[in-house]
């Protein structure tokens, strides 16, 4: 069984503000080491279980926060950026499940430090008229490649955006939510702990089906600012919808999520 664990910051136990999610300052690198140790514990819980193979997917920012030392040997680690498959990355080395460790609620909702891949550039994202979060779109790209969803961790307001989307996953909160920078956590050691008893009891369960969206993949964006659009529909093939609105159609899960992270990167240019 090789297993696939996608590592986020802004779900982390103890973790509340922008600060502590950004390069360059000592909030920062308390936090990537609380994000290592919750990979860590997910590892655990994935071998615990019988797996072969674990990957683990740095899945925050850059995509190289968590110094690689303090990461379970075991385990081979996707770090850097750009890389086609973003999140899953790793996910194409034929993987049976995939878990979610320190995910966080989509843009404009009301969980801990919520947004949708880039807060600066997306208010909104929707596949075929279905409004997603990084979940949500992450675990529809793991689908096409037949991984299921198993296993997630973040707040409350997380858990309860995707529990339709993935009926079959263990969720595990590691904190409440009380307002976009502030909330109520489990101590790290007891989110650790929580993360590695939920990813085994996961793993230990019969094959959950993937969550899957037929193409061709309808994606609406809303952005951030009209300026935005007006950068975004530089690009021919997207349509302007409204003033801050645009859309394209795109033939899979995985084309529909490169663009938008082509789109998140031309964003920069306005910052």
């Amino acid at each position: 069984m090789k297993v696939l664990i996608s590592v986020d910051i802004e779900g982390v136990a103890g973790v509340y503000h922008p600060e502590q999610t950004r390069a360059g300052n000592g909030e920062y690198e308390r936090a990537r080491l609380l994000m290592a140790e919750e990979a860590n514990a997910a590892v655990a819980g994935a071998f615990e279980a019988g797996a072969s193979e674990v990957i683990v997917n740095d899945s925050h920012g850059g995509f190289r926060n968590m110094p690689a030392e303090r990461l379970d040997a075991r385990a081979r680690v996707v770090q850097g950026k750009p890389r086609y498959l973003s999140m899953v990355a790793g996910v194409e080395e034929g993987v049976n499940a995939v878990c979610l460790v320190g995910y966080h609620s989509r843009a404009h909702g009301r969980g801990i430090l919520a947004h949708t891949i880039n807060s600066f550039a997306f208010a909104r994202i929707a596949f075929n008229g279905l409004e997603l979060g990084e979940a949500g779109i992450y675990g529809a790209l793991a689908g096409e490649y037949g991984a299921p969803v198993v296993m997630a961790s973040g707040d409350d307001v997380f858990i309860g955006e995707n529990r339709e989307l993935f009926p079959h996953t263990v969720f595990v909160e590691t904190k409440r939510a009380t307002g976009c920078n502030s909330g109520i956590s489990l101590s790290p050691e007891r989110a650790r702990e929580a993360i590695r008893t939920g990813v085994k009891e996961a793993l230990a369960r019969p094959p959950a089906p993937p969550f899957r969206l037929p193409g061709p993949i309808k994606t609406h964006i809303r952005t951030q600012t009209p300026a935005l659009a007006d950068l975004f529909c530089q690009w021919p093939t997207l349509s302007r919808l409204s003033g801050d609105e645009i859309g394209f159609e795109a033939p899979t899960v995985e084309a529909a999520v490169r663009i938008v992270n082509s789109l998140s990167a031309m964003s920069t240019m306005l910052r």
